[in-house]
């Protein structure tokens, strides 16, 4: 929470970061402060406390908060290679077509969609009744937990989540590399080793942080119950519900001399 709050006022507080690059580091690192904060306070509290006990509602609702902080971040992180692609591939266009007012349109975009399409499994959970335990051996409300302990038959539940998880991922994975491709295609063919050194030192973060996220969550939602083990599940969950969120800020930061360079002067003020 710290990092990722710390990206956003970094950001807010200085008008030389009010840039597309930096309004898309700031939205995601608001997406992942969602992601993380509907999952981690919860699961300290059980650590702490004898009484695990979660209501159905409150149970949904963390579901809900999560998997639209997920899906958001997917469709940010489409955005941010397209505004990768056009900086690199088309620089003296770059102004024109990534405006401040596009992106946020984007932005908008991409919260909407995050935010609808968990809707649709959370509506659908309400067909399902829960008899045969109350107990999910699990550190947060994850919807398969909630498909094992289903007295009703949640298959229908299963390929919806399958369907919708593989289009969603398979559209914004793709769409990304194929603008990372173009991205290194032309990186290669700079001529200067400075502006090939910077490029290759905006994408990889991008890329590290986008195998993350991608590859936990393919394991998880599309690959569903393919023979691994619980404790498996339960460390690619940790993965993308508290790593992740927690390494982003630091991955897309820490090489930013911009960002680096905001920080020091409010240090020093």
């Amino acid at each position: 929470m710290v990092g990722n709050l710390g990206l956003i006022f970094l950001i807010w507080k200085d008008s030389h970061l009010h840039t597309p690059m930096y309004l898309l580091l700031g939205s995601l690192a608001l997406a992942d402060a969602c992601s993380s904060s509907s999952v981690t306070p919860r699961m300290l509290m059980n650590f702490l406390s004898n009484n695990h006990m979660i209501s159905l509602v409150e149970c949904i609702t963390q579901f809900y908060i999560f998997a639209s902080s997920a899906n958001t971040e997917c469709f940010l992180l489409v955005v941010m290679a397209y505004d990768r692609y056009v900086a690199i591939c088309n620089p003296l266009l770059y102004p024109v077509v990534m405006s401040n007012i596009f992106c946020i349109q984007l932005l908008s975009v991409s919260y909407i969609i995050g935010f609808l399409h968990p809707m649709l499994h959370v509506s659908l959970l309400f067909r399902l009744t829960f008899c045969k335990s109350n107990v999910i051996h699990y550190f947060y409300c994850d919807i398969l937990q909630l498909f094992e302990i289903s007295c009703t038959d949640p298959r229908v539940n299963m390929l919806l989540i399958f369907i919708f998880s593989v289009f969603i991922q398979s559209f914004t994975f793709m769409t990304i590399i194929i603008s990372y491709f173009y991205v290194l295609v032309t990186i290669l063919k700079k001529k200067s080793e400075k502006g090939r050194s910077k490029a290759f030192s905006t994408c990889s973060a991008h890329l590290l942080s986008v195998s993350l996220f991608y590859g936990t969550l393919f394991f998880m939602y599309v690959c569903p119950g393919s023979g691994r083990a619980e404790n498996q599940d339960k460390i690619y969950s940790v993965f993308y519900t508290i790593i992740i969120p927690l390494l982003n800020p630091f991955i897309y930061s820490l090489r930013n001399q911009e960002v680096i360079g905001v920080l020091r002067r409010i240090i020093n003020t």
